[in-house]
């Protein structure tokens, strides 16, 4: 049974950071892209990052140079390093993994709240 659970969420000030975690459980890790959406209030769920099995990263235009996305094979989690944060961040951050068949798994999500 595939499992996602993300962690790490809270309240930030703007211009703070925080760094969420996905842990994966039931899947070959190494072998998975691994991608983290995330929905505003009132907004649909939205694509932020994905990190490919080699490391590779893409990253919508609006968190260039402030996201980080990396990953720990052996610990079979996933990171997003959040910088400088901008109350349009404010969003529930889901992970998500699609396995060979084309079946996509998700986290329940973690909410981040920037506020001051």
């Amino acid at each position: 049974q595939v499992q996602l659970v993300e962690s790490g969420g809270g309240l930030v000030q703007p211009g703070g950071s925080l760094r969420l975690s996905c842990a994966a459980s039931g899947i070959t890790f190494r072998f998975n892209t691994i991608s983290w959406y995330r929905q505003a209030p009132g907004k649909e769920r939205a694509l932020v990052t994905s990190i490919t099995v080699s490391g590779r990263t893409t990253y919508v235009d609006s968190v260039k140079d402030r996201f980080t996305a990396s990953r720990d094979n052996a610990k079979n989690t996933v990171y997003l390093q959040m910088n400088s944060l901008k109350p349009e961040d404010t969003a529930v951050y889901y992970c998500m993994t699609r396995d060979s068949y084309g079946m996509d798994y998700w986290g329940k999500g973690t909410l981040v709240t920037v506020s001051s």
